[in-house]
């Protein structure tokens, strides 16, 4: 800060100078106290003067509205909105949200440092603070094959930028308790730096546990259980306790909130998309889903500002306070947490839902045309197989999370599956889209409910090459071959044609739509799933399936290097291999 812009802060702080705006007539919330003050907040240029009597050159009457901190998303990736940072800052501020903390994990496997770079610069075209994790697992695991590999000294460069805040949710937990040399590697990186490291590490319990967290290891957003929150706390972690599109884990969690350990929580969405968004809002959200379970309004609050401020060492916001950083949501209420106005960094960004700013985009050529395939053809999903008992991927309602199952399938001479109304089986195949390596694999899905035509996506976590799910060869390669001229997202065919698309030009992760347009779109793309390619109505047709090769959530996946059980993690054949009882 300049010496004149100081002295100007605090002679308005003083009353001596007007101020640039002033917030009248409000019930300031005092996070530090838990208490309610009626009052005028004074702002000067992107801070906060003073909590008193003021006047300004711009005068906003608040009738006697809350006035509450900026919220502050402690876990976000801003890919699985499928939207560019700019288009999701247009949708967050208006909810009130005014700093995210990013973890760009999906761009950076795809693209590497140059997608990282991307983001960064997209970042500034939006008032909504988008910081940065640089991502820790690339490429995510050793299962699948990546855009990319960021080892410890591919980091030394980027974990010194300013708007980098540490490294990203450090997913080889198995890594850091075993102590692996490339891992603390990764680890020191960050510790020389001064920097923070995000944790991810379900199910660790126990001296394990304990092994994770000497590592200094700074929250968890992978808390399913109050006993998992309660564990991570008493180790001195955060506990996030999130509330996505996919994993809904807050009312949970909240059961175990207490007075004594409140200050360790704050909110997440992890994955949020704009669908959810428009019709269910952001952390204005998660503070109702709080009140509703019966967590008083400030203690709400404080999850979603202050203590987020102190988790990430944000120790210029987070709070209204003097010398604060000016970002303030007034609410209508402290039940429903209704955004009338959103000031960022001192200026007016969003009111009564709109955003105010003129919206412009960061060029994204550089993390364009990301789809490489080599040799494909239907041929790629010949599978020759000899045994018509197979292992199968079986969806579990609800999530993510998969079986592994045994199925008898049709096949003809040649050893290739039949797909049949009967059995709801249908082929999925992973298909590398990074390097043109050709790799590819093949297994079956079921609980899919496909029962016409073919689906692909290029979202297809942690790697992100392309999924595909259809009932025969020819529907699949037909969907897999528009994708790849429409430079990656979704493509939904039938009978050798398109019946629905949604081009995702950014790395083949994000489209290059607004919010309103890409949940209408996604919304076409859910009608045609259900409505032509009889997908299981109770099956998100999209969000499900790009999970399917996220090889380190049981029970089962499938990457382009095979069909991967997670729970012996290893490689297993998709035949069951049957032996004579004479043998």
């Amino acid at each position: 800060m300049e010496k004149e812009t100081l002295k100007k802060l605090i002679r308005v702080a003083s009353g001596e100078l007007e101020a640039d705006t002033v917030i009248k007539h409000c019930r300031v919330l005092d996070v530090f106290s838990g208490e309610f003050i009626d009052g005028d907040i004074a702002l000067c240029g992107g801070q906060i003067a003073g909590i008193g009597s003021y006047q300004g050159k711009t005068e906003v009457d608040a009738q006697g509205r809350y006035a509450v901190p900026g919220f502050i998303d402690s876990h976000i990736h801003i890919e699985s909105s499928y939207l560019c940072p700019e288009e999701l800052g247009r949708l967050l501020v208006p909810h009130g949200g005014t700093t995210i903390i990013a973890d760009p994990h999906e761009i950076v496997n795809v693209c590497g440092i140059p997608g990282l770079d991307y983001m960064m610069q997209a970042a500034a075209h939006t008032a909504l603070d988008i910081l940065f994790m640089l991502p820790s697992c690339v490429p995510a695991t050793p299962y699948e094959h990546s855009g990319a590999a960021i080892l410890a000294p591919e980091m030394e460069e980027p974990i010194q930028r300013e708007n980098i805040l540490g490294l990203g949710e450090f997913m080889n937990f198995p890594g850091v308790v075993s102590a692996e040399d490339s891992v603390l590697d990764k680890l020191l990186v960050a510790k020389k730096a001064g920097k923070l490291i995000d944790g991810h590490a379900p199910g660790l319990t126990g001296l394990k546990l304990n092994a994770y967290a000497a590592a200094r290891i700074q929250n968890d957003h992978e808390c399913a259980t109050v006993t998992d929150m309660q564990d991570r706390i008493s180790r001195g972690m955060y506990a996030l306790l999130r509330q996505g599109s996919a994993c809904h884990d807050l009312r949970t969690l909240l059961k175990g909130v207490t007075s004594q350990n409140n200050r360790r929580c704050l909110l997440c969405s992890d994955d949020r998309q704009p669908k959810t968004i428009l019709e269910e809002g952001h952390l204005d959200n998660h503070l109702k889903i709080c009140v509703e379970e019966g967590l008083d309004p400030v203690t709400s609050l404080r999850m979603a500002t202050l203590n987020a401020a102190e988790c990430f060492r944000l120790y210029d916001r987070g709070a209204i306070a003097p010398g604060y950083r000016a970002d303030i949501v007034l609410l209508d209420d402290l039940k429903d947490f209704t955004v009338d106005k959103v000031w960022t960094k001192g200026i007016l960004t969003a009111e009564k839902g709109a955003y105010l700013l003129p919206v412009t985009h960061q060029d994204f050529s550089a993390v364009a045309g990301s789809i490489h395939l080599k040799d494909f053809s239907k041929e790629t999903f010949r599978m020759h197989l000899t045994s018509n008992q197979v292992h199968v991927i079986e969806l579990t309602p609800g999530g993510v999370v998969t079986k592994k199952s045994a199925a008898e399938i049709d096949l003809d001479p040649q050893g290739e599956f039949i797909w049949s109304p009967k059995h709801d089986i249908a082929k999925v195949a992973v298909i590398e889209r990074h390097k043109a390596t050709g790799a590819a694999a093949c297994a079956f899905l079921k609980g899919y409910g496909i029962q016409k035509g073919a689906i692909a996506l290029s979202i297809a976590h942690d790697s992100h090459n392309i999924i595909v799910v259809g009932v025969n060869d020819e529907e699949m390669a037909f969907a897999v071959n528009c994708l790849a001229k429409q430079n990656g997202g979704i493509v939904l065919v039938k009978d050798g044609k398109v019946v629905e698309h949604m081009p995702m030009p950014i790395a083949g992760l994000m489209c290059d739509l607004s919010g309103q347009e890409a949940a209408e779109k996604l919304s076409c793309i859910h009608a045609a799933a259900f409505g032509q390619l009889g997908i299981n109505p109770h099956v998100d047709p999209v969000m499900t399936l790009c999970f399917m090769s996220l090889a380190v959530i049981p029970e089962v996946k499938l990457t382009d290097m095979g069909l991967f059980d997670v729970t012996s993690f290893s490689f297993i054949p998709v035949e069951i291999q049957t032996h004579n009882k004479g043998e």
